[in-house]
């Protein structure tokens, strides 16, 4: 397993810079100010690191484009260009009175104010950017959480009593399909992911009461920090565990079973901290839904508000689903891989379901801003957690030499073999 992790760490040196995207800089902005930067000096690490990646894309791209390969270094003038363009609007936000906050303002108050309500991602790189610098701070980080992540499929998949190479199958899965890609990315999404999968294990924990207590800890304590990370991650793995509960315990209600104390247990833990998520995210006057659905119709509040959001909105969802169903059926690798997950999720009716419902989050994640052309994907990354724990859960037969599973236990008791 670490040593699967560590290959996995070693392959990302032949990308230390150029995965930067342009909320980067919000979250970095935002890392140095907590480690004491002003906000000039935190503006000018996160530029710099930023002007840096873009120069570094630029670099590569042209080095194998057909008819600009032969040209000059476009490093100098990538960097300059992309440094005054930044800092001209930085230093006119500043002036015009822009200084609230943690982040630099590179972008209106009202967008700034969505990062502001982000400061897990930000805390959690304030140590390694102190001591490693802002390039090698950040990308150490990155590799850190994305190899945690694969590492959290081991040990889920261990628990759930598969054996150690279907275990390690999962884990090279998470480095091998977009989830790996996506957590090195300085952004949130490493670290919701890894939340997400703690969360997943600590389902797989009650499942097999091994034992049970730590298991509620591990759900809850993730949906706490997921809260600081992304609010609305935290709602909807809080409210999809919630489903997830319910409805084990009424397909076993209808068998003429015990609806299973673990199960109720998760859903109840799961509803309480959507319903905490709400309350605090009041309470703390963190963007709402409507602010959200401005951001997304008003191209980042570059245009005026938009009177009739939520009709707009609604087209454009069918316009998004039609769109993105055309080019799933163009390829559909991703779409093959989700039923491929769910089958194998489902041979294990009760922690399968708790998988399913974090698969679900990223479904509801695109659903909430259905653009077409965010970075690759990114949004819905947090679907891939279902083949990528399923499949190995569909091969267990394969690899046992199709031997017979035994029947899933009582959530909350102890089960003999699987769960």
């Amino acid at each position: 397993m670490l040593l699967l992790a560590l290959l996995f760490a070693l392959l990302q040196l032949a990308d230390v810079t150029g995965r930067d995207t342009p909320d980067t800089k919000n979250y970095l902005s935002y890392a140095l100010s907590l480690s004491g930067e002003d906000k000039r000096g935190a503006a000018a690490g996160a530029i710099e690191h930023y002007c840096a990646s873009r120069a570094s894309s630029a670099k590569r791209a042209q080095s194998v484009h057909v008819v600009r390969f032969h040209r000059a270094d476009p490093t100098a003038r990538v960097t300059a260009e992309c440094r005054a363009r930044e800092w001209r609007n930085v230093e006119r936000r500043l002036r015009a009175g822009q200084t609230g906050g943690h982040t630099v303002p590179f972008m209106p108050e009202r967008f700034m104010r969505i990062f502001e309500a982000r400061p897990g991602y930000p805390a959690f790189l304030v140590p390694f950017v102190t001591v490693l610098g802002v390039t090698w701070g950040v990308w150490t980080a990155s590799v850190l959480v994305a190899a945690a992540g694969g590492v959290l499929v081991f040990l889920i998949l261990r628990t759930l009593t598969l054996p150690v190479p279907l275990a390690l199958t999962g884990q090279a899965l998470y480095y091998v399909l977009p989830c790996g890609a996506v957590a090195m990315r300085p952004m949130t999404e490493g670290l919701l992911m890894a939340l997400t999968l703690a969360a997943v294990w600590g389902c797989a924990l009650v499942s097999r009461a091994v034992p049970e207590r730590r298991g509620y800890w591990l759900v809850g304590g993730s949906l706490a920090l997921l809260f600081t990370v992304k609010h609305s991650q935290a709602l909807f793995l809080g409210g999809c565990l919630a489903v997830a509960g319910a409805a084990v315990a009424l397909r076993r209600v209808r068998r003429g079973e015990a609806p299973g104390r673990g199960v109720l247990r998760l859903a109840g833990v799961g509803l309480c901290a959507a319903l905490a998520t709400v309350v605090l995210a009041r309470l703390l006057h963190y963007p709402s839904e409507s602010e959200s659905l401005q951001d997304l119709l008003a191209d980042h509040f570059a245009r005026p508000d938009r009177e009739r959001p939520w009709p707009e909105f609604f087209q454009l969802q069918g316009n998004f689903w039609t769109e993105w169903s055309r080019r799933q059926l163009r390829e559909p690798l991703f779409v093959a891989a989700l039923a491929a997950g769910a089958w194998g999720a489902l041979r294990r009716p009760a922690s399968g379901a708790f998988l399913i419902a974090a698969a679900a989050t990223g479904i509801l994640t695109q659903a909430g801003h259905p653009d077409i052309n965010i970075w690759g994907g990114r949004l819905i990354v947090l679907a891939w957690l279902l083949p990528v724990v399923g499949l190995p859960l569909l091969l267990e037969p394969v690899v046992r030499g199709r031997a017979a599973v035994p029947a899933q236990g009582q959530v909350g008791r102890a089960a003999p073999a699987a769960n």
